[in-house]
């Protein structure tokens, strides 16, 4: 039998204010989406995400706060993300291009560019990304 120790841990954002922003809006069911490059999967070896891959939200204090399983997973071109997925991300965007800002932002600072090995690193229209969507299966604690 599987339990929650032995999944691996979901980790949104970076430890801190982002993170517990994320954490809670997982909890409160306004983010239902997340979206991730797909250069930093290929720079940390790790293997996408599938549907019914399950992992332990985590908040910025390291505590596993619930269970989390993927339900969709889509690579698109960052030209080609909709509004549907911008919404479901729960940060209150009202508008793709907002989402793109915010997330050109992160995806532009120094600690996402540090863990590509890029200082320069830029995303454009073509870049590919993870669409990612998921539920939560079990709340911890």
């Amino acid at each position: 039998m599987t339990t929650y120790e032995d999944l691996p841990p979901c980790l949104l954002g970076f430890p801190g204010p982002m993170r517990d922003a994320l954490v809670a809006a997982v909890l409160s069911g306004a983010k239902t989406a997340t979206t991730g490059l797909l250069p930093e999967y290929e720079a940390e070896g790790e293997p996408l995400p599938e549907p019914g891959d399950r992992s332990v939200l985590v908040d910025s204090a390291e505590r596993a706060v619930a269970v989390v399983e993927v339900t969709e997973v889509r690579v698109v071109r960052l030209a080609d993300v909709d509004l549907r997925h911008a919404l479901d991300e729960g940060e209150g965007y009202a508008s793709v291009a907002e989402w793109r800002t915010a997330h050109e932002t992160f995806w532009h600072s120094d600690p996402v560019r540090e863990a590509l090995g890029d200082p320069d690193y830029t995303v454009d229209d073509d870049t590919l990304v993870i669409a990612e969507r998921f539920r939560i299966v079990e709340r911890i604690g």
